[in-house]
């Protein structure tokens, strides 16, 4: 059985928000373009990718978009039985993260596994000991946020230049960003 590995991917401004009364302060389709491209693509056609969020991220996705396509849902929530009758089926619902671990390794389908937030989501990946990357969108700009991504210990994580992804300026409208992964050492 292949052990789950823990992808986180956000994108973020400069001050590390991602997000403003539920949902995102920028709109760039080129970026969220990338985030569904890296979150399907699979190299065995016969297996799909798994997503986790937290319930609020769930709720923030506009409701033509859930459960996102082609990927396995899984929502962490504290409130499990209060959540599960709420989402579709095939959304698996769960109360925490080594809980969506466990499932995702009980599986023999699933090839990558993308952690898409909310703020303790990602925290929690970041500390697991399954965590292997964080492919974040650094945003060269700053927005009012109320949501921020976890400080990335530079002790623990390691910028990387791999997987494909160019590490060249991307401009959208008024906007710049680079792609960035960092590996856990």
């Amino acid at each position: 059985m292949a052990k789950c590995k823990l992808n986180l991917i956000a994108a973020a401004c400069d001050n590390m928000g991602i997000g403003i009364n539920g949902t995102l302060p920028w709109r760039l389709k080129k970026e969220m373009a990338y985030f569904t491209t890296m979150t399907k693509a699979v190299k065995d056609p016969s297996k799909v990718n798994a997503v986790l969020m937290g319930r609020v991220t769930w709720d923030c996705i506009p409701l033509k978009y859930r459960p996102l396509c082609g990927r396995v849902n899984i929502v962490i929530t504290h409130h499990v039985e209060n959540v599960k009758p709420k989402v579709p089926e095939g959304v698996i619902v769960v109360g925490g993260l080594q809980e969506a671990i466990d499932y995702i390794n009980s599986r023999q389908d699933i090839e990558n596994t993308w952690v898409i937030g909310g703020s303790a989501v990602y925290k929690a990946a970041m500390e697991h000991a399954d965590c292997d990357k964080i492919y974040l969108t650094e945003i060269q700009k700053k927005f009012d946020c109320d949501t921020f991504f976890p400080k990335i210990d530079k002790d623990k994580f390691r910028l990387s230049e791999e997987d494909g992804v160019s590490m060249e300026m991307q401009t959208e409208g008024d906007i710049n960003y680079f792609y960035r992964i960092y590996k856990k050492v």
